[in-house]
């Protein structure tokens, strides 16, 4: 592509995955929300963390767009000295310690319901954290843990928040970054004024931002929101907006977004500059998913993989409390319902060459020594009669679909704990609306799971609706946990700048331990993962521990989205292998006319 003479001005339309537009402001984000729609899209676009990561395609942290310098550790490997740097907010305000003591005292007085909370480590594992100097702060861990980790998924979680948010209602400051005991109060009211969504564009919370961009409008239509970002004038770091406006558009279904992309990029004010392209339109197969293949809709747009550091599975309900949760517990069970998933197949036939399998915790794409070697291979491949072998041998009579369950007990040959005679595989899957490739992928798991005796009833559901519903949950009169399996055709993005280290996801107690999962020696390897950073043996015995332990199901993984980039739209890539997105960096050429562009 030639070099591209930039003009400043413009306007860039951005597609939000169907089902995810964002819909939560406050960067204390609870589990239900935590995902790329709210925090890589939209939230860290106005409000800052304290480090970032994944800038021009390099998995590594941006000194430059981060708030502070690297920690400075002292001799006991315990405590982190952090200096800020004099960014502004938009209010005039400075980015400063008390920016971070703010954050941590919310943190504090809401972790059960933020989604980056893990039991047992941040914020637990800190012994202390003080304000040394107006500018400084330090961190006082409760041993030594690795400093990489530290940085990367501890430190990272902080997001630094301004004074003019410590206030109780609008009209009543408050000083809970001082003063603890404040803080249950100011969190309250920030969790009443992020539910007022109607309300976003005019809040004088919502408007002190310290990233590139601020919210100019939020519209709503039914469960999905419209945001329209304009430049933070005052904004202090590198690279200030091109750009006039940038929007985040919702789509109801990939067939939506494929009909906008379709009308081109200069097709009045619904065109869409950078939208995604559904699989099942692609015209030929691609050879290899991060450089990807022919482009049906090269005439305007370039096509650009966005291959993010990420793994796809879906959740089980380890916490259902009838016959299905005793069921999810024993592992043969488990493995027969892996083996029933033909990921091979969805690789060739549903994704078009563009996807790859999951095989345990850690991503096998893009390539890294953080892959454990055994896991470059699919740990259980697709193999139905393997699956009904399984269950026959421990106590299910598998010549009936559903199988009945003829051996009760817990001896050898036997069904396992809590399971009685006559009980039946009969489960509910319910999983995104919109994604014709997921319903495909769907259909055919439920064919090949009722030839070895798992009948799985599908039903397509809301995106929005799963993520509220089908997630952590303790049974109890207002929680009856009863879903069995979910799928809100994703999984799990780590960054940005996360080691795939599994507190978050396997770890007892976890908000995003989605399905409830607990296994005292998976919290045991865990826990040896952050321990040092001069060895990968810890984290691939934990991956290659997890991978054959199955506490959800591995599904075909694939690009987070075949972007379509508008030819004269540039600064988009290389893209951030988080997720994260920096339109602060996009602009317009003069022309494409001028430039000699080729499609590709």
């Amino acid at each position: 592509m030639h070099a591209a003479t930039a003009r400043n001005g413009g306007s860039v339309t951005w597609a939000c995955t169907a089902g995810f537009s964002p819909v939560q402001i406050f960067p204390l984000t609870p589990a239900d929300h935590y995902g790329v729609a709210n925090l890589h899209e939209f939230q860290m676009l106005m409000y800052r963390p304290l480090y970032w990561y994944g800038s021009h395609g390099r998995p590594e942290v941006d000194d430059e767009r981060s708030l502070a310098g690297p920690p400075v550790w002292d001799e006991t490997g315990r405590t982190a000295t952090i200096t800020l740097k004099p960014w502004k907010w938009s209010n005039g305000e400075t980015v400063n310690a008390d920016s971070v003591l703010l954050w941590m005292r919310l943190l504090e007085a809401g972790k059960e319901q933020f989604g980056g909370y893990a039991p047992g480590f941040f914020p637990d594992n800190l012994t202390d954290y003080r304000k040394i100097s107006d500018s400084t702060v330090s961190f006082t861990f409760d041993r030594a843990y690795s400093p990489g980790w530290v940085l990367m998924n501890q430190l990272s979680t902080i997001t630094p928040l301004p004074k003019a948010w410590d206030r109780t209602a609008a009209d009543t400051p408050a000083d809970a970054t001082n003063d603890p005991d404040q803080a249950p109060a100011v969190l309250a009211h920030l969790r009443a004024c992020n539910a007022d969504r109607t309300a976003w564009a005019d809040s004088p919370v919502w408007s002190v931002v310290s990233g590139p961009w601020r919210l100019r409008t939020y519209t709503i239509d039914g469960t999905e929101g419209e945001a329209v970002l304009v430049p933070n004038e005052s904004y202090s770091g590198p690279d200030k907006p091109r750009l006039d406006e940038f929007r985040l558009v919702p789509t109801s279904s990939d067939d939506s977004a494929y009909a906008a992309l379709r009308r081109g990029p200069s097709a009045g004010p619904d065109a869409v500059q950078v939208g995604f392209l559904p699989f099942e339109e692609l015209t030929e197969p691609a050879t290899d998913p991060s450089t990807g293949g022919p482009n049906p809709l090269a005439a305007d747009y370039r096509l650009i993989p966005q291959l993010t550091y990420k793994i796809h599975y879906f959740p089980i309900n380890f916490n259902n409390p009838t016959a299905a949760g005793r069921v999810f517990r024993r592992l043969y069970f488990r493995q027969a319902l892996q083996s029933c998933l033909d990921s091979e197949g969805a690789v060739r036939d549903v994704y078009r060459g563009y996807g790859y399998h999951t095989t345990g915790p850690v991503p096998l794409l893009p390539d890294s020594p953080l892959l454990s070697p055994t896991r470059k291979d699919n740990p259980y491949p697709f193999d139905v009669d393997r699956a009904r072998r399984l269950l026959a041998d421990h106590g299910w009579d598998t010549t009936r679909t559903p199988a009945v369950c003829v051996r009760p007990g817990t001896g050898p040959g036997e069904a396992g704990s809590g399971i009685e005679r006559g009980d039946t595989l009969t489960f509910r899957m319910r999983y995104a609306k919109g994604h014709r490739t997921l319903t495909s992928v769907m259909r055919k798991f439920a064919q090949d799971a009722a030839r070895a005796g798992i009948v799985i009833e599908l039903e397509e559901v809301d995106a929005s609706v799963l993520v509220v519903e089908d997630t952590t949950c303790v049974p109890g009169p207002d929680s009856p946990c009863l879903w069995h399996f979910t799928d809100w055709n994703g999984g799990w993005g780590y960054g940005p700048g996360h080691l795939p280290t599994g507190e978050a996801l396997y770890g007892t107690g976890s908000p995003v331990n989605f399905g409830s999962y607990s296994d005292p020696r998976a919290d045991e390897l865990i826990a040896a993962t952050v321990a040092s950073d001069s060895t990968l043996a810890d984290l691939h015995a934990y991956q290659d521990y997890i991978a054959e332990q199955l506490p959800v199901i591995w599904m075909p993984n694939f690009p987070f989205r075949l972007l379509e980039v508008a030819h004269d739209l540039r600064g988009v890539e290389p893209l951030n292998p988080y997720g994260a997105l920096n339109p602060e960096d996009w602009y317009y050429a003069e022309t494409a006319a001028q430039e000699g562009l080729t499609s590709t």
